[in-house]
């Protein structure tokens, strides 16, 4: 026979003679817990240049990507979400390389701030986890759930990307456009058949009429620059590369390179960028 399913019944951590610190603890203990991936603890109650401490800094290993986490006990409030971004942007003001994630832990969200954070998340890389402590006859159980997602482009097939022209960047995202630009000064001398496209979702530097790289908005200055590389052994020569001069990257399993970038990191990784461009396309130089 099927056994019973128990009614838990939620309490509050103050109430089982809990603090904030204990629950900071428990995270960076076992981040794991967040339902974040496999993120490991870096560092607790980071002192800020601003003033303040972050609660948890985390990272993801294999993404090279950190995580901000600020704990509060209780109800979400604007102190909590502005603190949240505020140690988040210090963060990745000092590691612009990376890509950062603001996460808010909390015990519940009210209706406004929950929609409020929703609609930053379309702009900021923002979580929302939930922290519940349940007792379930008379045993109490910690449970953590992701209420808010960052959130994520959808994808497009490409017969059914909207096409949009230069003034559409120009006005909504100008910094994406001029770091495009930026790129394509250092790339033309490689190979002079360069253009940039324009989508609703990206700008790309074309190369024989074919994408060769893609721009992503991020917060302003920065972009997300992606790029392909199939040959594994050219995959592999690019990211001894980067690690030699530690620029941090992501390649996922699309076979897929990502960098933030913006234009001091353009100007300043030049010769880096130009020879990333060589190895993925030096057959093609060469034969010309």
């Amino acid at each position: 026979m099927e056994k019973e399913i128990r009614i838990g019944k939620k309490i509050f951590i103050r109430s089982a003679g809990k603090d904030e610190y204990w629950l900071q603890d428990i995270i960076y203990d076992n981040p794991k817990v967040l339902g974040l991936g496999n993120l490991v603890p870096v560092n607790k109650e980071k002192k800020q240049s601003s003033g303040g401490r972050l609660d948890i800094l985390l990272k993801d290993p294999e993404q090279n990507s950190m995580y901000e986490v600020e704990v509060m006990l209780g109800e979400t409030d604007p102190t909590h979400i502005i603190r949240s971004i505020e140690y988040w942007d210090n963060e990745k003001r000092k590691y612009p390389q990376r890509q950062h994630f603001c996460v808010l832990v909390a015990e519940s969200f009210d209706r406004r701030y929950f929609n409020v954070i929703q609609l930053m998340s379309l702009n900021i890389p923002m979580i929302a986890v939930q922290a519940d402590l349940l007792e379930v006859n008379g045993e109490k159980i910690l449970n953590f759930t992701k209420i808010i997602d960052i959130y994520i482009e959808p994808e497009e097939d490409e017969e059914d990307v909207k096409v949009v022209n230069e003034a559409t960047w120009t006005n909504d995202a100008p910094w994406v456009h001029s770091n495009a630009k930026e790129l394509v000064e250092i790339y033309k001398d490689e190979n002079n058949k360069i253009n940039i496209g324009f989508t609703q979702s990206y700008v790309s530097i074309n190369i024989d009429g074919k994408n060769a790289y893609w721009l992503h908005k991020r917060m302003k200055p920065t972009s997300t620059l992606s790029f392909l590389v199939k040959d594994d052994e050219k995959a592999e020569a690019i990211k001894k590369l980067l690690e030699s001069k530690e620029f941090s990257f992501t390649y996922n399993r699309y076979k897929e390179f990502m960098l933030n970038i913006d234009a001091k990191i353009i100007k300043s990784n030049s010769s880096l960028l130009k020879e990333i461009h060589h190895i993925r396309f030096k057959k093609v130089i060469e034969e010309e």
